[in-house]
């Protein structure tokens, strides 16, 4: 997979950081919540809460899924060029999926939340899956042609 960068990609990149920063913000401060979004979906998808309990997850999901809509509307959509084949994308999600269970959480609820309150769990999970994306990054280049 490749995606073209050039200069004017820095301002939409440092303003969707400052939306995610805020979003996480506004949760906590506002829900007493954590923005792990495996843990939010799947609170959606394994209810059954209370109306207002679903209600602000529903609302965040639908809010994660229509700021790149909004983006694509304002700036377009970038090309992309994916190299893999669909069974490879299929067993790259499910190893996702399985690495959020096992892991106890996903990058947003550990890498975005859980570091900034200098979580020691969440510390050890962000440098593991980071440090496994970087050998799959140093890994991949030699196998794909």
């Amino acid at each position: 997979m490749s995606l073209a960068f050039d200069s004017g990609s820095v301002a939409p990149a440092l303003l969707g950081g400052a939306l995610i920063g805020s979003a996480v913000a506004v949760l906590v401060l506002f829900n007493g919540r954590i923005a792990g979004i495996s843990g939010i979906l799947g609170g959606v998808l394994n209810g059954p809460y209370q109306r207002s309990e679903w209600l602000w997850r529903l609302v965040f999901l639908l809010g994660l899924a229509g700021a790149p809509l909004a983006y694509v509307a304002w700036r377009g959509l970038p090309p992309i060029h994916i190299a893999a084949n669909t069974g490879t994308l299929v067993i790259a999600g499910l190893l996702v999926g399985f690495g959020t269970r096992l892991g106890g959480g996903c990058t947003s609820g550990h890498g975005v939340c859980g570091t900034a309150r200098l979580s020691p769990r969440s510390l050890l999970a962000t440098a593991l899956f980071m440090l496994a994306g970087m050998a799959v990054v140093a890994w991949l280049p030699r196998t794909m042609t």
